[in-house]
């Protein structure tokens, strides 16, 4: 069974990856550390990022590797306090997901 991942847990789940980095992370990278908790391909992923940029929760930097530019992110202050408002609703909502689950009264 699958669950259908949203719009905005994806946003959540990349500016995680992103926001662990400190001196910003690539594509590439971000996919596959996405990968390792779900099915997602680089199409997916990269109008995520560029929706992040236009939001102001990411910034972009280009840097040569191997005589190539890679693209780099790096979260802002501002991602990081979506990110802090996303954590937190993830945490209510799997409360009560759990609480469900278990037969617990809400």
């Amino acid at each position: 069974m699958a669950i259908n991942t949203t719009a905005g847990l994806l946003d959540a789940i990349v500016l995680a990856v992103v926001g662990r980095e400190k001196t910003g992370t690539y594509g590439y990278k971000i996919t596959q550390e996405v990968r390792t908790v779900l099915d997602l391909s680089e199409s997916t992923l990269y109008p995520v990022l560029r929706r992040l940029q236009k939001d102001g929760c990411l910034t972009v930097h280009d840097e040569a590797f191997n005589g190539r530019n890679r693209r780099y992110y790096q979260i802002t202050p501002a991602g990081r306090a979506r990110l802090a408002e996303f954590t937190a609703e993830w945490e209510a909502y799997t409360t009560k997901i759990n609480k469900l689950f278990k037969g617990e009264q809400q």
